[in-house]
């Protein structure tokens, strides 16, 4: 279950952050409460998280697809395309969290 719990985290943070981005520093009530709740959702489930998958490893997943997930989809939201260097730095992540993931005997498999 470690996994699935990982996975509601990444898509609270990401929800949260979006929402925060849409916020306007907080100036509209709606997306300032989806923003709390998303981040309040992420940090329980990454807690739940905890409790199966080592904390660097957990940690390092749910920054680097958040990360990617953000990136991608504000690329669509708000416009924001990131530049080359910037889909280099991502694949780069995510082959990061994959070699973690696939070949880490730190990594709950």
């Amino acid at each position: 279950m470690g996994y699935w719990f990982l996975a509601f985290a990444i898509g609270a943070e990401v929800i949260g952050t979006l929402a925060l981005k849409a916020s306007e520093e907080f100036s509209k009530p709606f997306a300032s409460a989806v923003c709390v709740i998303g981040y309040l959702t992420a940090f329980y489930f990454l807690s739940l998280v905890l409790k199966t998958v080592p904390v660097g490893v957990a940690y390092a997943i749910w920054a680097g697809m958040g990360i990617v997930l953000i990136a991608s989809i504000s690329a669509i939201i708000y416009k924001e395309v990131p530049d080359l260097p910037a889909i280099i730095g991502m694949a780069f992540i995510i082959l990061g969290v994959v070699i973690m993931n696939v070949f880490s005997k730190t990594a709950v498999h």
